[in-house]
């Protein structure tokens, strides 16, 4: 069975979306259980604000995200954002002047709406759909490597780069002297920096590495040492002792005198003068030779002018600020906050762990500034790299690159504006002087909300999601992307950046990545790769022991880090049934290298054969036979394939096709085992089992109703239109895909179509790529898909006027509003056309001066028509379609009668709300009573300690409804309608150990949190109806009405459409074929499609082949094949295939022509292969232009078809023309047709008259070049 099944649950396919935005708000965590990350690490690291006298602190208590106003379906229709509140649970502590101690007011305060993800991953902004895509960038931590000195020879650095604060480097230079650089500018001897972090002297520096001996300086020592050299200076201190005569301080100051240098060799009168000197112990080198791996240090020595930590800091604070440190103290403080400081230098949790790991450290992860220790291993190791003793690293390699997910780039976005917000806090408490005040009146809303909505908006990463297909939508959730803020830029990224790197196996997909610019820079998660809590990628293997695979389904994931020299086997290793290895030598990769080795040395085994390649790589079948290039393009285009009417499953398949359909979240699914009672083209009603204490618990009906789209478009125009696949009476089980449609069949993929295929030169048509198909493809609709377009309409309120919807518009036939309603809105089921009126409008003109003659027509003829011009929105050229769809979208009218509207049916919503949360409340008392009535309570209690029902004490029906549901807070009274956000006090309850029974307190936990939950969504509603009906639609201001108009387009395969297979073979349709006159086999079966044969031996995409006759085998026989990638069928297994299907070898057969009848002189191979239709489509791109808009300046016309432009008559197009002497035709291209403006208008009148086009004048670019020289004072004559 092939391994793919095996693995076919791994991680969800949108894990890296979903996962990251719940951790980051750390979704279904109680707020007492949240942990210090994602937005409450935000708070933590901004609060408590206080003012400069610290007479008032705001300290943050909790915060909490309400429910969505609106679902994702009325955002995209309204074009509304999808967003929740965020309110923060803040406490303002003041200062009593009385008794010094601080008295507090808690507030809950709202800071803004906050985009909230989808369950598909992606964001609602102003109604488009966007997904924030991850970033690969380099991971903080240590870095060592080499760069090439001018002189040929290596120079050798480390490179410690902080998540905050300066970067510092340690280098070695040519001469072999080490430096440390800070903030990659200031150079300081490394010896320096070691005396200015607390190694003072010289002795205390050798003896971190051992260099030397510390000799007694006594005369009997001092003789036996004669000889030897002198590892560190002979100082002489002197302490001096003065006061300032401004202050009266006393200050110590100490003196160095050099008495002897380092290096020189001890003789007699160095002897001498070390005695006088009265220095204690002098500091010698070793007796035998010192090692030479440590003459950095000794060289380094050479060029430290310094010789104790204040001389140090001095001179570092120097070299930093261009200046003399005021004193000992300010010149230390400088030093430590460079990188000792938490407040300026953090390595964060990611740098820590990669330091630790590489300097083999065991410090915490909570230590998130640099240690002594750090900067001691860190000269170690670089020494050991210089000497050959170890390794630089790889900056390539995946364990030196980190993913930023949507979550890590929402915690940089918050810290952003959390930022902003604490100094505006700050500066609102400190003009307050002893006023009372409540937190909500220091926080401004629009600050936090203004950074978020600008992170989506403008940044790089946030992206409007490609929505042509399901395999387009989850590809662009799991891309990963070097580029963006912090990342590389795509004009100075290299080769090595951009090429495949060993460490990608089994995390990102050496095979999809976009071909242009961005190759290499922008990549896709393999199929089974995660994102760790660190950001680095993991891919999952079973473990190996002793030659023996577990196979007990544990599964162990690694990041690139973590499997360096360990030896992997390939998923398809053979196996016996207890998974020992039954090969004698295994072909493992370790590493770059693939060495042999035996069962016993394996490690581990991939989990699959899939895992190397990308969801879209991997639904290519015979991946393996393909070039990488051709693999890169069939995964590309698979993405670009347009949804059609009615698709096929492939027959060939790789087995991703289902996990693709499931998990993509676009489908409904069924939930868990239940029965389908109800069925239509638009909605299906699944009731599920359920125990008896599901049903208990559940405030839920039993049965659930699942909604379908019908012809929705997309961001890309394409349709999603689904249709259920279950039928009334019929079991499904969780997961189960309940429907299909948007290229989905059966719960499967399906981008296009099995279609039989003949590799054939045919008249030429198929030369360079071209594809000739039968006619019978366009007449049954096969490639036949469905677009729809949008059309927007706003209607505002003008400073002359309002705008109008109407059906009356000024000089307007009435053959061109027969289509319009009443509204003005074109009829939905109406066939429209280029030009025709889909939304009547008009518009009030200016006032203007009117002649008198103009004021006596209008007092005749009234002044309606005159008024008003018409804006209306009209069919733009090349379209035509069928309305399916019409929407207004309005606010609110302000007249006396509406407002009184709007209050009666305000209370009738407030009635029917109270009404519901009633119900509620008598739903919970009963299924409580059903678990507690009798039951001898262990006491119930508030969350702040208050008793509601005392311990001891018998529970009933009625005492539950009276101590826990109080009707004071709920108002029976349909009079009043004021219902306060919490309808009873069970929010606030402890809701542990009621009982002695832990079963049954897990039972009223389960009832109480399901009604909280209920509840809170029926307040929602209550408010979101409420606000509709007050404020409308929620237009912006300004904006009276929006009318949308949707027109579905029916398009069939034309000429010049792009088609492509699975395998990268491309090509576009050249020739459509009556069916009679196509190639057709021995038993008369015309072919569909004629493939050029010439597009297989330079491509090198041979898995087309073997697609090919297989799927006609498949076709044959009513089969279809798994074939997961490189585990495809053999060539044996295909042949098989072939012949219990009756047909030739290989698929090679004769083929005869259809206009002659004779057969062709070869054979011709022919078989089934699954085409797609791509998203290029010759519809878009034809485009035709007689007259038209110019540009401003040069008067030539403009180009692209967007705006209505021409195509451009470049240079080598006049020395076309030049080499036919076609000068008159040049003339008219580059003058009349061009910008001849005058010329234009005399030539376009001698057409309609039937006259001579008259002689061209000048050109406009000729006066623009004339205007540019006068710019510059030269004044041109014309001669």
């Amino acid at each position: 069975m092939p391994s793919v099944d095996a693995a076919a649950n791994y991680t969800d396919l949108l894990e890296i979306q979903l996962q990251s935005f719940r951790d980051f708000f750390q979704l279904g965590i109680s707020p007492e259980n949240r942990i210090n990350e994602g937005l409450y690490k935000v708070f933590m690291e901004h609060f408590p604000i206080e003012d400069s006298k610290r007479n008032y602190i705001l300290e943050f208590i909790d915060y909490n995200l309400e429910l969505p106003q609106y679902t994702p379906r009325e955002c995209i229709e309204r074009g509304l954002t999808y967003d929740v509140p965020l309110k923060a649970k803040l406490r303002l502590l003041q200062n009593d002047e009385h008794t010094g101690k601080y008295e507090g007011v808690e507030q809950e305060v709202f800071l803004g709406n906050i985009p909230y993800m989808t369950d598909q991953g992606s964001f609602i902004l102003s109604g488009v759909e966007r997904v924030v895509v991850s970033q690969v960038h380099k991971s903080s931590g240590i870095f060592f490597f080499q760069n090439k000195h001018i002189s040929g020879s290596n120079v050798y650095a480390a490179k410690v780069v902080p998540a905050k604060g300066v970067w510092i480097e340690f280098s070695v230079d040519i001469n072999s002297v080490m430096y440390i650089y800070l903030d990659r500018k200031k150079k300081i001897p490394i010896t320096t920096m070691l005396r200015a972090i607390g190694y003072s002297s010289d002795k205390d520096i050798l003896g971190i590495f051992g260099l030397a001996d510390e000799v007694e300086a006594s005369g009997a020592v001092l003789e036996k040492c004669i000889g030897r050299r002198l590892a560190a200076r002979v100082l002489k201190s002197t302490v001096e002792h003065f006061v300032d005569e401004e202050t009266g301080e006393e200050h110590v100051s100490t003196r160095h005198e050099v008495l002897i240098e380092r290096n020189t060799v001890l003789d007699e009168a160095g002897i001498e003068v070390i005695l006088s000197s009265g220095v204690p112990s002098v500091i010698l080198h070793h007796s035998e030779e010192a090692p030479a791996d440590y003459h950095l240090i000794y060289n380094t020595f050479g060029k430290d002018s310094t010789n104790d930590t204040k001389e140090a800091t001095e001179q570092i604070y120097r070299q930093l600020r261009n200046a003399e440190a005021p004193d000992e103290q300010t010149a230390r403080e400088t030093v430590e906050s460079l990188f000792f400081s938490s407040k300026r230098y953090t390595l964060g949790e990611v740098g820590r762990y990669r330091i630790n790991k590489k300097l083999n450290l065991d410090i915490s992860v909570e230590a998130s500034v640099l240690t002594q220790e750090d900067i001691i291993q860190i000269i170690h190791y670089l020494i050991k790299v210089v000497n050959g003793k170890a390794e630089v690293d790889d900056i390539d390699h995946l364990s030196n690159r980190r993913v930023r997910c949507v979550g890590e780039q929402l915690f940089t976005q918050f810290g952003i504006g959390f930022s902003r917000l604490a100094r505006t806090i700050r500066e609102r408490i400190n003009i307050r002087d002893n006023e009372l005040f409540k937190p909500a009146d220091l926080i401004n809303a629009r600050t936090l909300s203004s950074v978020i909505n600008s992170f989506f908006g403008i940044n790089p990463l946030s992206q409007l999601i490609d929505q042509v297909n399901p395999l387009a939508e989850i590809t662009h959730k799991r891309r990963v992307s070097a580029l963006g803020p912090g990342g590389l830029s795509r004009d100075r990224a290299g080769f090595e950046v951009r090429d495949v790197h060993y460490s990608h196996y089994g995390r990102l997909c050496t095979i999809e990545t976009p071909e242009g610019m961005n190759i290499g820079l922008i990549s896709s998660l393999c199929m089974y790769a995660r994102v760790n809590n660190m950001g680095f990628i993991e891919t999952p293997y079973r473990r190996v022991e002793h030659g023996k695979v577990d196979l007990s389904g544990a599964i162990c994931y690694l990041s690139a880090a973590e499997e360096e020299h360990a030896n992997f086997a390939p998923a398809n290793v053979q196996l016996d049934a207890n998974g020992v290895i039954l090969d004698n030598r295994v072909k493992v990769r370790n590493g770059d290298e693939y060495p042999l080795v035996k069962p016993e040395q394996v490690n581990y085994m991939d989990v699959s054969s899939s895992q190397i390649a990308s969801v879209a790589a991997s639904l290519i079948p015979f991946l393996e036979h393909n070039d990488a290039s051709r693999a890169l393009m069939g995964s590309n285009m698979q993405r670009q394939a347009v949804p059609l009417v009615r698709p096929d499953v492939p027959i060939v398949c790789t087995g991703v096709e289902k996990r693709v359909a499931k998990e993509f979240r676009g489908l409904p699914t069924a939930e868990g085992s239940g029965l389908v009672t109800y069925v239509d083209g638009r909605k299906i009603v699944v009731q599920y089992d359920r125990s008896e204490e599901e049903a208990l618990v559940s405030f839920d009906e039993a049965s659930v109703t699942y909604s379908m789209d019908k012809f929705r478009g997309t961001n890309r125009s394409t349709c999603i239109n689904l249709s259920p696949i279950v039928s009334k009476g019929s079991r499904v089980e969780k997961g189960q895909v309940l429907c299909e449609g948007y290229a989905t069949k059966n719960g499967e993929l399906a981008l296009g179509k099995n279609l039989k295929v003949a590799f054939l030169s045919w008249k030429g048509y198929t030369f360079e790529d071209g594809i000739v198909i039968s006619e019978r493809i366009v007449r049954d609709g096969v490639f036949t898909s469905i677009h729809i377009k949008e059309f927007i309409l706003e209607v505002k309120d003008t400073k002359f006027g309002a705008e109008e919807l109407t059906n009356e518009i000024p000089n307007v036939s009435e053959e061109a509003i027969a289509k319009l309603g009443i509204d003005g809105i074109v009829k939905v089921g109406t066939e429209v056309k280029e030009g025709d009126i889909l939304i009547g409008k008009i518009t009030p003109k200016g006032e203007i001066d009117v002649t008198p003659e103009a004021r006596l027509l209008k007092a005749i003829f009234g002044d309606k028509a005159g008024d008003v011009k018409n804006t209306s929105l009209k069919v733009p050229s090349g379209m035509e379609g069928i309305v399916i769809d019409t929407k207004i979208f309005s606010s609110p009218e302000r007249n006396k009668e509406s407002k009184q509207k709007v209050k009666k049916e305000l209370e009738l919503l407030k009635k029917a709300h109270a009404r519901n949360l009633l119900k509620l409340r008598d739903i919970a008392i009963q299924k409580l009573s059903v678990v507690l009535d009798g039951v001898v309570t262990n006491g119930i209690y508030h969350q702040f300690g208050d008793e509601i029902i005392p311990e001891g004490t018998k529970l009933t029906t009625s005492l539950i409804g009276e101590k826990l549901f109080p009707p004071k807070n709920i108002y029976r009274d349909e009079s009043l309608y004021n219902i306060p956000a919490e309808a009873n006090l069970v929010g606030d309850l402890v809701l542990s150990n009621w009982t002695p029974d832990p079963s049954k307190n897990h039972l009223v936990q389960r009832i109480l949190g399901n009604y909280i939950k209920k509840c809170t969504a029926s307040i929602v509603r209550f408010k979101r109806e409420r606000f509709t009906l007050e404020a409308g639609d929620g237009l912006p201001k300004g904006v009276v009405k929006v009318a949308k108009v949707y027109i579905a387009e029916k398009r069939k395969l034309k000429v010049g459409d792009k088609m492509s297979g699975r395998h990268g073979n491309k090509g576009i349709v050249c020739k459509i074929v009556p069916q009679e006159d196509m190639p057709f086999l021995a038993d008369g079966t015309p072919v569909d499609v004629v493939l050029s044969p010439l597009g297989l031996p330079s491509r090198m995409n041979l898995g087309q082949l073997y697609e090919t006759v297989l799927g006609w085998a498949g076709e044959q026989l009513g089969k279809r094949y798994l074939n997961p990638i490189f585990e495809g069928m053999t060539l044996e297994q295909i042949s098989n295939e072939l012949d219990q299907a009756g047909l030739p070898a290989f698929g090679k057969t004769t083929v005869y022509d259809g206009g002659t009848g004779m057969p062709f002189n070869q054979s011709v191979t022919v078989g089934v292969v699954y085409l797609l239709k791509l998203a290029h489509l010759v519809d878009d791109k034809m485009h035709a232009r007689s007259t038209g808009p110019y540009s401003l300046i040069t008067q030539q016309p403009l180009g692209g078809k967007a705006q209505f432009g021409g195509q451009r008559f470049g240079e080598m197009e006049v020395w076309a023309l030049e080499a036919y002497g076609a000068a008159y035709t040049l003339q008219e291209m580059l003058n009349t047709k061009s910008d001849d403006v005058v010329g234009r208008s005399k030539a376009y009148e001698a057409i309609v008259k039937g006259n001579n086009i008259p002689k061209p004048n000048l050109s406009e670019s000729f006066n623009v070049l004339m205007h540019e020289l006068r710019g510059l004072g030269l004044e041109i004559t014309l001669v």
